[in-house]
Parts: C-alpha cells; structure tokens; sequence
C-alpha cells in the first residue's frame, strides 16, 4: 500500500477528519485531500508533521499494513491490552488518542464560546 493510504488509515483509526488534519497543517482541506488520495506527492517534512498529528512514528506510516489490523481473527485478553494474533494494540494508547482529542475539542469549544460572545455583544 502507499503512504498516502496509510496515512488515509491511521487518520480514519484516530476518527480525525480531513478538515481537523489540513488545520494543524496549516493547508486547506482539498490540498490534504490530494495528499491523502495519492494526487500530489509532499516532501518528507510533512510526513513527519502528519505522524505528529496522527501521535506515532513516520516509519509507523511507511510500514502500516491494515490487514494486520483490520484482518484479525484471535483476540485474547491479557494485562489490559487486546492480544491480536498479527500484533498488538494497547489500551494505554488508545486512551492517550482520546485524550489528546478530548483537548482539541475543549479547545474548540472555548473557540466557539468566544465567537458566540463576540457576536452576540455587537
């Protein structure tokens, strides 16, 4: 697979969407789109920037297989993680993700109070 795809994946893992990832990239949201759908190529640079986003290694990106996570058939519980058969997802990670989203969230909520406030004071 590419790592436009993969980095397609791992954003759809995060429950992130296009818009929220051409935010922190400083970029619209159709340009993200042509780098998520393989239409532009983009140096390494933002490959770096977008793992900082998506909270993992860009060799993360480069050697993700979904199959390994999306075709899994053993799962077995132990020490607070899924077993998967192929690898291994801990809960710990998985609670890291929602809390860094928990922020932006709070964050744009203050965002929207504020602008609620001012337009409503004029």
């Amino acid at each position: 697979m590419s790592i436009a795809h993969n980095i397609k994946k791992f954003r759809e893992l995060r429950n992130l969407s296009q818009k929220y990832m051409a935010e922190k990239l400083d970029i619209t949201q159709q340009n993200y789109s042509k780098m998520e759908s393989g239409e532009v190529d983009f140096p390494i640079s933002r490959l770096f920037s977008i793992a900082e986003i998506l909270m993992v290694k860009p060799t993360d990106i480069i050697s993700f297989d979904d199959k390994i996570v999306f075709n899994t058939t053993q799962n077995e519980f132990k020490d607070g993680a899924i077993r998967i058969q192929q690898g291994q997802f801990m809960f710990k990670e998985l609670q890291k993700v929602y809390d860094f989203r928990i922020i932006d969230l709070q964050d744009e909520i203050k965002r929207l109070h504020l602008l609620l406030e001012k337009s409503l004071s004029k």
